[in-house]
């Protein structure tokens, strides 16, 4: 989408493919329209705000940041929950799906580069529909807002759970609320880039702190089934537990895969490169670790906590110092995260107000003002929402059901179908490709039916249980 204006530009189909590829492309994975990614860049050159000028090497770090994340410290529960056989299997599963929809994605992008976020992706994949474009906007409003939201209450717990709860838990979200909004004011992502490197350090180290203490404590303190040893000595299993619900190994299947689904970032990253085509590069560091943290640590915190794992996980450490020291460095990728989010979200309101304005671009008091403004209400919003829904986990689950459902696999095998629908089974390896694209869909139809009936019917068991009232001062401490 051209920054001025509120729907992508229009590609003019061509009757023959070009005589020479786009620099770095493959013939014929180039546009087929009027734009060209060189056009483009030169175009945004020309701005006193440049916004595409990110390397692969920056790009890989603001991916690293964005996915190195607290979330990872939730798959000791998961694998808890489904045991060692079917929890490997989904681990593996999710990542392979992951590479396959996210090189899907960049080809997509590549034929039509005037896709500048993910409203834009739905708008092309779905035949330039101007509903698919605001529906889009609607879901990724809603999606990032509701996380932001979560980090907002994540780092108020995190700072409960280091001060004693020294203060009403409201304090401490609002105290992130106003560090987040500081945090976002960088217009672009390549100075966002430099945060995520910090980041996903710090969730490294809380990542190897835990797994010291875990393997050096003497047992687990805490479980959801009581405190140790209730419920016998820390033990794994190859399969669920007797007694486990279908709803418990459904959420704890969401759980693995929406930790792999964080592609409705991915076209506004593109979008803030130098080159565009170098984006495997990226995708390519982004994989090699994302495989190591997903699977590795939360596995060695299965073998240390079994069916005493909680989420996260450091809940179920026994000695309220090792908790402390590994759960403390959480808070840097709690904020940095939230700001990922709300830059990509602010865009999309942001170039919304401005349109053709060169105030858009410019290092303009009316420019930065609404950047500000947009910014603030966004990270408002989210604290309001952290205060206000009772059961922000089992809600997000319910987001990620209805929502990561098109951006983690539907919509990507709708773009398949555009890219090929001609050759579909042109040889061996692309009908393999083919129905491996068959599957993604057939996933996000999945999670959109059964794993959104899941999400609702664990809300439902949390309301039966009582519910945290709005703007509480409980201590929200693990």
């Amino acid at each position: 989408m051209s920054a001025i204006n509120k729907y992508p530009a229009e590609s003019v189909d061509k009757k023959e493919k070009r005589e020479h590829a786009v620099d770095g492309l493959e013939a014929g994975d180039e546009s087929d329209g009027p734009l060209s990614f060189t056009a483009l860049i030169q175009e945004d050159h020309k701005h006193e705000i440049k916004l595409r000028t990110m390397s692969w090497q920056k790009a890989a770090w603001l991916l690293a940041g964005d996915q190195v994340c607290l979330a990872i410290m939730a798959q000791t529960w998961s694998l808890s929950v489904l045991g060692w056989v079917p929890g490997i299997i989904t681990m593996v599963g999710a990542g392979i799906l992951f590479w396959i929809t996210s090189i899907t994605m960049h080809k997509f992008i590549m034929k039509n580069p005037q896709i500048k976020d993910i409203c834009d992706f739905g708008y092309e994949v779905f035949g330039k529909s101007k509903v698919a474009y605001e529906w889009t906007g609607f879901m990724l409003l809603a999606n990032n807002i509701l996380l932001i939201g979560f980090h907002v209450l994540t780092g108020a717990r995190v700072i409960n759970t280091l001060s004693d709860h020294s203060q009403c838990t409201v304090v401490f979200s609002v105290i992130c609320t106003l560090m987040g909004i500081v945090m976002s004011l960088p217009r672009t992502l390549k100075h966002v880039s430099f945060m995520s490197m910090f980041s996903a350090a710090c969730m490294g180290i809380a990542i190897l702190l835990f797994l010291v203490f875990a393997g050096i404590e003497d047992a687990p303190l805490y479980g959801y089934n009581g405190d140790y040893p209730t419920d016998g000595l820390v033990r794994t299993y190859a399969f669920p537990l007797p007694g486990t619900t279908w709803v418990n190994c459904m959420n704890a299947v969401l759980n693995i895969t929406f930790l792999w689904v964080p592609q409705i970032l991915f076209p506004t990253f593109i979008s803030e490169m130098e080159r565009p085509q170098d984006f495997p590069k990226s995708l390519a560091v982004l994989a090699g670790i994302s495989v190591f943290l997903f699977i590795v640590p939360p596995a060695i915190g299965f073998r240390y906590l079994g069916q005493y794992s909680t989420a996260p996980a450091f809940g179920s450490l026994g000695v309220v110092a090792y908790k402390k020291a590994s759960f403390a460095f959480v808070i840097v990728p709690t904020l940095v995260i939230g700001v990922i989010y709300a830059n990509v979200s602010a865009k999309f309101v942001y170039f919304r107000i401005m349109g053709k304005s060169h105030h858009a671009h410019s290092n303009t008091v009316i420019g930065w003002g609404v950047w500000a403004a947009v910014m603030a209400g966004i990270w408002i919003i989210a604290f309001i929402f952290s205060e206000v829904v009772p059961s922000m986990g089992d809600f997000l689950s319910l987001l990620g059901a209805a929502f990561d459902s098109f951006f983690g696999f539907i919509f990507f095998a709708v773009a398949y179908w555009e890219m090929y629908k001609r050759e579909l089974f042109k040889g061996l390896g692309r009908s393999i490709m083919t129905v491996i694209h068959v599957f993604v869909m057939a996933v996000g139809l999945f999670l959109l039916g059964p794993g959104l009936y899941a999400a609702v019917e664990a809300i439902i068991g949390d309301y039966s249980g009582g519910t945290r009232p709005a703007f509480s001062c409980a201590n929200l401490a693990i």
